[in-house]
């Protein structure tokens, strides 16, 4: 078959590889329809992820044909129609009990040295992201062997196109949680940092839910266009605006700021030359620009709501000013299974529309442009999706 791999920083190739085939009874081989580049394929394309090696397949968010079954599998069958969600969870062990899907115990074998001085069970396998997230071939490609079949595949109905459907896998359901996590509703303020495709479809999640007064802050024109047209947000240029939590605060009742913030930017957050310096040099793992930002622009006893990836230590996380307000901070990779149900409700009855953020589509052989076009925000780029069994307009 066909498939992206990986070669090198800011080198992906379509190249030739073997077909995936059934390894446990409850596998499935799939065939892949749609899948898409998220933000978080990007730390791997620039190796911000040492785990990623040559010739691994990448691409988390994927849907398509049920095309082979595993001899346990009960709860799909060859020809069905479904969305993988990037998390490969059991279904049985405590986490997934508690309707943690994203640490789950069992699918990911990996040992990660979190603390420097001791090693934790890791969380959920994902797909197409590197042996320490369990070393799981990815879906940008014409096949992918889906393990745990009985607990992750959800079948979408045939009348939904796979540009609606396909954000169910990650982007959709991570923008949800993070709305969730950030405890706002009717009449509630919300400033979101980060305009890629998880901070619009948060914006339009928050929507749903009531807020009222909605911020968004990015540095490109363009994204904060679509989202004040789209989700009558206020927009803050961050290329123009050197204190964009300034700029929030001005602007909330009583200059207090806002009930929550959502950092949908995380680990590459653009920050001072000096921090650039040290994420460079390996002495930090992340920079902690937007998450600084975001302590100062939230309320006293307000959220933080994190669905933007950080990875290791954070320079000038500013926890005493958290402290002295009383912050509380919500994180973590996004259960998915727990919402698909509900978001797939509000796709069909039209509260959701996920796939009003695409802008390009490619051929699966075009995949290496498409990620450059990604990269470099080119052409007004927003979200890529590559349809491996032709274009958009014959996939159904």
């Amino acid at each position: 078959m066909r498939a992206l791999t990986y070669r090198g920083v800011t080198d992906v190739r379509v190249e030739t590889v073997p077909d995936p085939k059934l390894q446990e009874p409850d596998d499935i081989v799939l065939k892949v329809t749609a899948t898409s580049i998220c933000g978080s394929d990007l730390h791997l394309y620039r190796r911000k992820n040492p785990a990623v090696k040559v010739g691994d397949i990448l691409g988390h968010e994927f849907m398509g044909v049920v095309e082979e079954v595993g001899s346990a599998v009960t709860t799909v069958k060859r020809g069905d129609r479904v969305v993988i969600p990037f998390v490969i969870a059991c279904g049985e062990c405590f986490f997934c009990q508690q309707k943690l899907y994203a640490a789950c115990a069992t699918t990911n074998t990996a040992v990660h040295d979190i603390t420097g001085r001791i090693t934790v069970p890791p969380g959920a396998a994902l797909f197409g992201y590197g042996k320490l997230h369990g070393g799981i071939p990815g879906g940008q490609a014409e096949y992918v062997r889906v393990p745990k079949a009985n607990v992750g595949p959800f079948k979408v109905p045939d009348s939904l196109h796979c540009d609606q459907a396909l954000f169910l896998a990650d982007t959709l359901p991570t923008a949800w949680q993070a709305v969730i996590n950030a405890d706002v509703g009717k009449g509630s303020s919300l400033a979101i940092f980060g305009a890629g495709p998880v901070g619009l479809l948060a914006a339009a999640c928050a929507r749903v839910r009531g807020v009222e007064q909605l911020f968004i802050v990015d540095e490109f024109g363009y994204r904060l266009d679509f989202a004040q047209q789209k989700y009558g947000a206020i927009p803050i240029d961050f290329s123009h605006d050197e204190d964009p939590a300034g700029s929030i605060i001005r602007q909330t009742p009583g200059g207090r700021g806002v009930d929550a913030v959502i950092d949908a930017v995380g680990l590459e957050a653009r920050g001072s030359t000096a921090e650039a310096v040290l994420t460079m040099l390996k002495l930090e793992g992340s920079n902690g620009k937007a998450l600084r930002q975001c302590i100062t622009a939230v309320r006293r006893g307000g959220v933080i709501s994190v669905p933007g990836v950080y990875a290791g230590s954070t320079h000038g996380l500013l926890f005493g000013d958290a402290f002295d307000k009383g912050l509380n901070f919500r994180m973590g990779q996004t259960h998915v299974h727990r919402y698909l149900p509900e978001l797939l409700e509000h796709i069909e009855e039209g509260r959701l529309e996920p796939g009003k953020i695409i802008t390009h589509h490619f051929s699966l052989e075009d995949a290496t442009r498409a990620y450059e076009m990604f990269d470099e925000k080119q052409g007004r780029c927003i979200k890529v999706v590559i349809n491996p069994a032709g274009t958009s307009d014959d996939i159904h």
